[in-house]
């Protein structure tokens, strides 16, 4: 009786493995970006692929879009953050760090956690942290301990934020580029700006949607 209840035992646990063995997350490809994509936008997991790689536990998914940014995109796209996708939480690069010469007008040039400065080759030179909690803000919000997924607009703003990170230290291979959510068309779209559709309606505005990082810069303490 004992042997028939230790074989149960033993049957009980190898099914119990195999389960759960056959629900484990595959492998996420090493971060390889594109050597033609002027922001570095990743070959593998990108806007296009993206649908494939949501809802995992291994993952922190960043949009680091502005909910409404000053700049005139005068190259195209929407400055206001008109939808995201679902599970990526709102982290605007704008507040991360120096903004870099953009092809825009009127951009983002207040406070900021970090001010850069830059080599010749347009390279992070130098970050210095402006405020004491600056640091710790950075880990929250990108954990080391995951791989990110970086996505903004166009491809632009996503780029910067990776530069930042590996700069202070972050593994190049867990931060994923993964393009611009101005091409997304997939099925997991978030609206956060529905437009009426008659031209003299009012649109509304849905930023209870969206997953906002808030950094309040009063509360902050000076470096």
């Amino acid at each position: 009786m004992k042997k028939i209840t230790a074989t149960l035992l033993l049957l009980t646990m190898v099914f119990t493995l195999a389960a759960c063995g056959g629900t484990a997350q595959k492998p996420l490809p090493a971060a390889s970006p594109d050597p033609e994509s002027m922001f570095g936008v990743d070959q593998n997991i990108n806007i296009d692929t993206i649908d494939q790689y949501l809802d995992r536990d291994d993952v922190a998914y960043r949009d680091v879009r502005m909910l409404f940014d000053p700049a005139d995109y005068a190259i195209g796209g929407n400055a206001d953050l008109s939808s995201t996708i679902r599970g990526f939480r709102i982290v605007p690069y704008p507040y991360l760090a120096t903004l870099t010469e953009l092809p825009v007008s009127g951009a983002y040039a207040g406070e900021t956690l970090y001010t850069l400065t830059w080599n010749d080759d347009g390279s992070i030179a130098s970050a210095t942290a402006n405020y004491q909690e600056s640091q710790t803000i950075l880990e929250d919000l990108f954990p080391k301990d995951k791989a990110v997924f970086l996505m903004c607009g166009g491809g632009g703003y996503a780029g910067m934020t990776k530069a930042l990170l590996v700069h202070l230290g972050w593994d190049a291979d867990k931060l994923y580029n993964v393009g611009g959510n101005w091409a997304y068309t997939g099925s997991n779209g978030v609206e956060l700006i529905q437009y009426s559709e008659d031209a003299d309606g009012t649109d509304m505005y849905a930023t209870w949607r969206a997953d906002y990082a808030y950094i309040d810069f009063s509360r902050l303490h000076a470096a």
